[in-house]
């Protein structure tokens, strides 16, 4: 009998790429650092390339496959998406706003600050300029998808949905056979840049309680969107949980919901939705959900409006969060996307003066941001499947035929 060959799983290689990273840029000196920070950087600008590509033909196949109810579905998922989004950061400020005055200090902020405009730069860097950016990419997938689920075999041909199916082939073995293997490499630079240039341990040090706080947010909101997704689907949200896991550890380490596009599609299968409505749901929630994301931003602009002696209040957070869930489209395809697509809107919790996105409030804004951006993003992800399994059971039960 042949032995079978002992495999590493994906979650083990993301683990250890993570140690590896932190072990680089604590002990390794620079020139080796900025080694492993330029080859992470090469797969980086690929991956920006691959990822409007990816969500195209992930999100046109999904609708287009949908002979029933696609416009309907759609509806469905972003309503569920944004409620999440405005549910998640009101719930952080109310969190925020009780716990945080009781631990924080100004010295703390200043001391975080100091670490957010420090970065390891590479030896030299590929510019790979995506063809669309990722707004565009999900606008035309929709444009596409949608006129394929209605009007093939009935207005047009077959044609253009198999030329669209054949392309979705195509990015598959981009993902299995370059993105997925390489995806470790990625984190490694990722932790290496950020152990290097102090932010990883900075953190954990001086702001532990604020980080500890809002991690447990997270958690929270992913175990209460499976919780619901078990109640509609008849599922153990637990062993749903436990199917996410692969898709929460690549988020921790490539910071960019677009970038844990094809392990969550995995996860997703994992946990039983079907091919149409997983191609559909997990690309478009990458780019609309924010549940996670938002919580950060929103504990982190409580922490810094305390520490600085801004007023805020329930009144003026909520219009900041529907404002953002908005804004925020655009914004994963990239670590930081999320905090850089809500500075222009600070100013409605900061105030004209303190909001300027050029100042120092901002700056430390964005430095205390950064440090949570990959929990929240694997927040993200994590609630992006939870979305997709109610959107399954409901297709299955009301719409599908």
């Amino acid at each position: 009998m042949e032995k079978k060959k002992f495999k590493l799983g994906l979650v083990p290689k993301l683990i250890i790429a993570i140690i590896v990273g932190i072990l680089i840029g604590q002990f390794m000196p620079e020139p080796i650092c900025r080694i492993v920070v330029t080859l992470s950087g090469f797969f980086s600008n690929f991956l920006k390339f691959v990822i409007p590509l990816m969500i195209l033909a992930y999100v046109t196949m999904g609708i287009a496959d949908l002979s029933q109810g696609a416009g309907k579905l759609l509806l469905i998922t972003v309503a569920l998406a944004y409620g999440s989004t405005l549910i998640a950061g009101s719930a952080s400020y109310l969190v925020a706003s009780n716990l945080f005055p009781s631990f924080m200090s100004a010295d703390a902020m200043e001391k975080i600050a100091e670490t957010a405009g420090i970065t390891l730069a590479p030896f030299f860097s590929i510019s790979i300029p995506p063809i669309l950016d990722t707004l565009s990419a999900v606008v035309l997938a929709f444009i596409l998808g949608l006129c394929l689920s209605t009007m093939r075999g009935k207005q047009i041909g077959n044609s253009l949905y198999n030329g669209v199916k054949d392309f979705s082939t195509i990015i598959d073995r981009v993902l299995g056979k370059i993105i997925i293997p390489l995806l470790p490499l990625y984190i490694c630079g990722t932790f290496t840049d950020m152990t290097k240039s102090g932010k990883t341990f900075a953190i954990l040090s001086i702001l532990w309680k604020v980080f500890i706080v809002v991690i447990i947010m997270h958690i929270i909101c992913i175990v209460l969107q499976f919780v619901v997704a078990g109640i509609v689907s008849k599922k153990s949200p637990f062993a749903m949980i436990k199917k996410q896991i692969p898709g929460y550890t690549t988020a921790l380490g490539t910071q960019s919901s677009a970038a844990t596009i094809p392990v969550n599609l995995k996860c997703a299968e994992s946990m039983g939705v079907c091919e149409q409505i997983r191609n559909f749901v997990v690309p478009l929630c990458a780019n609309i959900h924010m549940a996670g994301s938002m919580i950060t931003i929103t504990a982190c602009a409580t922490a810094v409006c305390l520490m600085n002696q801004l007023p805020i209040s329930l009144g003026t957070v909520v219009p900041f969060i529907m404002t953002l869930g908005i804004a925020m489209v655009a914004s994963p395809g990239a670590p930081g996307g999320s905090i850089m697509t809500a500075l222009p809107f600070l100013y409605m919790v900061f105030g004209a003066e303190a909001g300027d996105p050029n100042g120092p409030i901002c700056a430390i804004m964005v430095a205390l941001y950064i440090t949570q951006d990959s929990f929240g993003t694997a927040c993200n992800v994590s609630g992006d499947n939870a979305i997709g399994v109610i959107v399954d059971t409901i297709y299955n039960k009301f719409i599908k035929k």
